[in-house]
């Protein structure tokens, strides 16, 4: 898989970049309890450009990730067919852009697959994200 994300080109990466998620962003804004997860510390953007559940798992913790996670994967095939580009290539670079916009003190994986909270400063990412 690695060798299929390093080879996004520099014009398909920019094309990517692109806000990709404006119908799952939107329903992930209107769900509360997806709200009050993240800024709980109970779920994170991971590099693969899918949510994750930081530590324990409830039920309820999966139906949301899982509910968020097949809407992304629905919007990345659809779109990334569109650019002429895998799943995992599209997921991947719109991962490298969701976890540029996490807010401080919200969680992110980094590429070494340690969940960090966002300070400040840029978050830790992939060295194969575009700049």
């Amino acid at each position: 898989m690695s060798r299929v994300i390093a080879s996004v080109s520099p014009f398909l990466a920019a094309a990517l970049l692109v806000p990709v998620m404006a119908g799952g962003a939107l329903a992930q804004a209107r769900d509360p309890a997806y709200a009050a997860a993240r800024a709980a510390g109970q779920v994170g953007e991971m590099p693969t450009g899918y949510l994750g559940i930081v530590g324990a798992s409830t039920p309820e913790l999966k139906r949301i990730v899982d509910d968020i996670n097949i809407k992304r994967k629905a919007v990345y095939a659809e779109r990334a067919q569109a650019q002429h580009a895998t799943v995992e290539e599209y997921a991947f670079t719109t991962g490298c852009k969701l976890v540029m916009q996490t807010q401080p003190g919200e969680k992110y994986q980094t590429p070494d697959g340690s969940w960090q909270v966002r300070g400040g400063g840029a978050p830790v990412r992939d060295s194969r994200c575009p700049a």
